[in-house]
């Protein structure tokens, strides 16, 4: 195998505190996993050794030598400590585990479409305290939340069928959802064709909340939130419950507030 290592002396970096790391860096392809593991070796205070496999042959014969079946792989004091994550553990961090529930994706959502709805409300008012800031606010997450279950309606509609009423008994309803979810945004958003957006967002908001009230609190039962489409993480409960329940209440509002 061709040494093609380079090695990245860090200043300060204590005599001793040093690290190999082999990495794929391949003509089509460089690991992304080997790129994080020099970047975090670099920011421990670690001098890097960084050597490249360049050839499918090469990465072969060095998985091959080590009995190893992944790269990158990270040596230390002439220990292997293993791939990434294997040096995260070793360094004492947390690494994520892909399969954890996680209320994240809803939280970042969520944040975003408020900054939206102040961002329109500033542009449109001067001022991001106006009740169209919260109507756009919800407006924006229904529409997004929409977008991310239509990237894989299917998915979606699977995951939905383990909790939905009306999904259980009409199978197609799954895969409606989502449009309908969106157009009662978009909708709103515009403050348009309110005849259509009211009674679209008080049927799907009600059935959907009283679907998740059943499933989490009355039956007990623990599954994820098809809310931010078929691949989600996020827990089903209150989330979903809130998903719903905006867009009973936004359409209440519409439905009985003065004409702005």
């Amino acid at each position: 195998m061709t040494d093609t290592s380079s090695f990245v002396a860090l200043a300060g970096a204590p005599s001793g505190k040093k690290a190999v790391l082999y990495r794929m860096a391949l003509p089509d392809h460089i690991c992304p996993y080997g790129l994080k593991a020099r970047d975090l070796l670099k920011r421990k205070g670690y001098a890097v050794e960084d050597r490249l496999l360049r050839t499918r042959e090469e990465v072969d014969a060095f998985k091959t030598k080590h009995a190893v079946q992944t790269t990158p792989q990270i040596f230390i004091d002439g220990m292997r400590i293993g791939g990434h994550d294997d040096l995260r553990r070793h360094l004492g961090l947390k690494v994520t585990d892909p399969k954890a529930t996680t209320y994240q994706p809803v939280i970042a959502l969520f944040a975003i479409t408020a900054l939206m709805a102040a961002a329109a409300s500033y542009a449109v008012y001067d001022s991001i305290f106006t009740l169209r800031a919260g109507e756009w606010f919800i407006g924006f997450s229904m529409a997004i939340l929409a977008m991310l279950k239509l990237q894989n309606v299917d998915k979606f509609a699977t995951m939905f069928l383990n909790y939905d009423l009306l999904a259980r008994q009409w199978v197609p309803y799954g895969r409606i959802y989502p449009f309908a979810e969106g157009l009662a945004g978009v909708l709103m958003i515009a403050g348009t064709l309110n005849w259509l957006s009211i009674p679209l967002a008080l049927f799907i908001g009600t059935i959907g909340a009283v679907s998740v009230f059943k499933a989490v609190y009355v039956d007990k039962r623990e599954l994820k939130c098809a809310c931010v489409g078929g691949d989600s993480n996020v827990p089903l409960g209150f989330v979903s419950l809130t998903e719903n329940l905006m867009m009973v209440s936004m359409a209440l509002w519409m439905l009985f507030a003065p004409v702005h």
